[in-house]
């Protein structure tokens, strides 16, 4: 048997290799887990990865999308024409169906879903008996998912307490859990949004087309872009602007804003991410702008 010569892996080779180990352990410790999928570029890459560690047999898990209802119509278009093309069993789950059953209530009309989706998900762990959900969070977007594990122990409630963590040494990943408890597994928590843009570029990933430059009405408000949309219409004395913009990051769009941007191709995107110097969510969440601990508080509380 020949033995790989681990000086001639590059550093994406790296990140890959450990990736898939990751994917392996969870897979090997873990008796139903589940892999998130919302058709953003995170959860693309660990599809990829899911491919590369799994194939040609059928992949272990199935996909899973907590849907608010307010997601961009282009990428849940692309989430499902995916999971299609992979032969994937792709379970969604939406924030409406916990608003009929009384479990969400919304303090008014036009608040955001973004916050509910935890209670959504762990409705979801619930009925299916995921003992793990596998994630597309990177420790670099945020810094309350900076203090997660690869391995993130979530209680029986959905809790998560960044100060009962389990060590990680000589990456040694322990996913065992007790009936009712959940491990939250992060295979690219040390990826970088370049590194994700490499990546994608490497394996000609297909991604949904709002990730790359185009023209769309916004508004401006608190330092950030506003889509102007039948959901989030202008309001009173807001100037409306079409201009070119992109999405770093996707999500519900009550909370999710573009950039002004150029870049519509792999190349003048990985330009562009090499200069930034604000992190993906700091500048496109509006959610996280709510309080200093907002993330921290929403994932203490079960969210992704």
């Amino acid at each position: 048997m020949t033995r790989l010569d681990t000086r001639t892996l590059s550093h994406l080779d790296w990140l890959e290799a450990d990736a898939i180990h990751i994917l392996r352990e969870v897979v090997g410790q873990c008796a139903n887990p589940a892999l998130l999928f919302s058709g953003g570029k995170d959860s693309v890459c660990l599809l990829r990865l899911a491919e590369k560690a799994f194939r040609p047999g059928a992949l272990p898990f199935p996909l899973l999308h907590i849907d608010t209802g307010h997601n961009y119509p282009e990428v849940i278009a692309f989430r499902d024409r995916r999971a299609a093309e992979l032969d994937a069993r792709l379970i969604v789950r939406s924030v409406e169906d916990s608003m009929a059953r009384g479990s969400v209530v919304l303090r008014h009309p036009n608040e955001s879903r973004n916050r509910h989706q935890s209670v959504t998900l762990l409705e979801a762990i619930a009925e299916f008996g995921f003992d793990a959900c596998i994630g597309g969070a990177r420790r670099d977007e945020e810094k309350a998912r900076a203090k997660e594990r690869i391995m993130s122990f979530r209680d029986a409630f959905g809790q998560w307490d960044p100060k009962h963590q389990r060590p990680e040494l000589w990456n040694l990943y322990n996913a065992r859990v007790h009936p009712g408890e959940n491990i939250r597994a992060f295979p690219i928590s040390d990826w970088t949004e370049l590194d994700v843009w490499h990546y994608i570029q490497r394996e000609g990933l297909e991604l949904p087309s709002i990730y790359f430059a185009h023209r769309r009405p916004v508004v401006r408000a608190n330092g950030l872009l506003r889509p102007v949309t039948p959901l989030t219409p202008a309001r009173p004395g807001e100037t409306v602007e079409e201009l070119r913009v992109r999405f770093r990051t996707v999500g519900d769009i009550t909370c999710t804003a573009p950039i002004e941007s150029e870049a519509d191709t792999l190349d003048a995107i990985l330009s562009e991410t090499a200069l930034t110097t604000l992190s993906e969510r700091g500048a496109t969440r509006l959610d996280d702008h709510a309080s200093e601990s907002s993330m921290e508080d929403r994932k203490k509380a079960g969210y992704f």
